[in-house]
């Protein structure tokens, strides 16, 4: 399972840095990376079907780092994504994960669902061209919750993330409005919403 994985992680890596340097990636869900993922979202649940939430003893750390970013990247899929983050939730408490990867994804549902996030990990580019967190729970409390996830202070992710997003050529897109607007428009489509 690890090199299946390991496989498909570098699939959307690629496709993610080609269309971050085509500044399409920002542009609206691009119709190729929705493709892929809901491609990896499948075989993801067929192999999770068969064995579980892969663990760091069976496909080794960087097989789970796979299947993190693979169940991350799954938002067409809400049902999915919802059962990964119980599965995911109890392999972090067996120590079988890092305990960031379900804080992730439950900010990232939260996200699409319109509600707060926990932990302050989704970003997105604000109208003034920053990469800001969006919206979160109790946001004085974020930089506690954070380490006891084992996440660095919140305006450190921030200052990384933005630095490292101008280091790979993307940019905020051109139209902030209107890729809001899309971003909504897809999560009541797929029935985040």
């Amino acid at each position: 399972m690890r090199d299946h994985l390991l496989h498909m992680a570098e699939a959307d890596r690629r496709l993610r840095q080609q269309l971050a340097l085509s500044g399409e990636l920002f542009a609206g869900y691009h119709p190729d990376m929705r493709t892929l993922h809901e491609a990896n979202a499948r075989e993801l649940e067929l192999a999770v079907d068969d064995e579980g939430w892969p663990n760091i003893h069976e496909t080794g750390e960087d097989g789970v780092e796979a299947a993190f970013l693979i169940a991350l990247h799954a938002i067409s899929r809400p049902a999915f994504q919802r059962r990964c983050l119980t599965l995911m939730k109890s392999a972090a408490n067996r120590g079988d994960i890092p305990a960031r990867h379900p804080a992730m994804l439950e900010d990232r549902i939260r996200a699409f669902e319109g509600r707060p996030q926990l932990y302050g990990t989704q970003l997105d580019w604000d109208d003034d061209g920053h990469l800001m967190p969006l919206p979160i729970e109790n946001e004085g409390d974020v930089d506690s919750r954070r380490a006891k996830v084992g996440l660095p202070p919140l305006s450190q992710t921030v200052a990384e993330s933005e630095a490292q997003a101008r280091q790979q050529g993307q940019h905020p897109p051109a139209e902030w409005l209107h890729r809001q607007h899309a971003m909504a428009a897809f999560a009541h489509e797929v029935g985040w919403r």
